[in-house]
């Protein structure tokens, strides 16, 4: 009986630990873009993105997203999104998108400290995530 609420009270601390982890991100990007919503600035920023990003059926302003999501992690992604309001097939394309490429600056260090050549890599990764999220989307339409 000591053992389980032992393991109960860890795994409540770890459980707290990581969500406050996760709320340190999410919550302060989510924040920004809804702010920047309020404004003309993410506007500009959709603008300026529509046409690239309507070829993977999403609107312009989830840029801000994919720019996060490869800059720094899919948590930052997740809360720059969550404001704008996307449909099912938006989400499934964005999050297939960061799946093939996301956090390339950390990924990119650590592939260095291994003899990886970094531009190619970062090369691939976008290349083949823009790539397959445009045939998901066409996919989509013609489905």
């Amino acid at each position: 009986m000591r053992t389980m609420r032992k393991m109960i009270f860890r795994g409540l601390v770890n459980g707290l630990r990581t969500t406050w982890d996760l709320a340190i991100i999410i919550v302060p990007v989510y924040l920004l873009v809804f702010l920047l919503q309020q404004t003309a600035i993410l506007s500009r920023i959709g603008t300026a993105c529509r046409p690239l990003m309507a070829m993977m059926g999403l609107p312009g302003e989830a840029a801000m997203g994919v720019v996060l999501g490869n800059l720094l992690n899919l948590y930052a992604a997740i809360g720059a999104v969550s404001p704008l309001a996307l449909e099912t097939s938006q989400i499934t394309v964005f999050a297939l998108l960061l799946l093939i490429s996301h956090s390339l600056v950390v990924e990119t260090a650590v592939s260095r400290k291994v003899g990886i050549v970094a531009w190619p890599y970062v090369v691939l990764r976008l290349g083949v995530g823009f790539i397959v999220a445009v045939i998901l989307h066409r996919c989509w339409l013609a489905g």
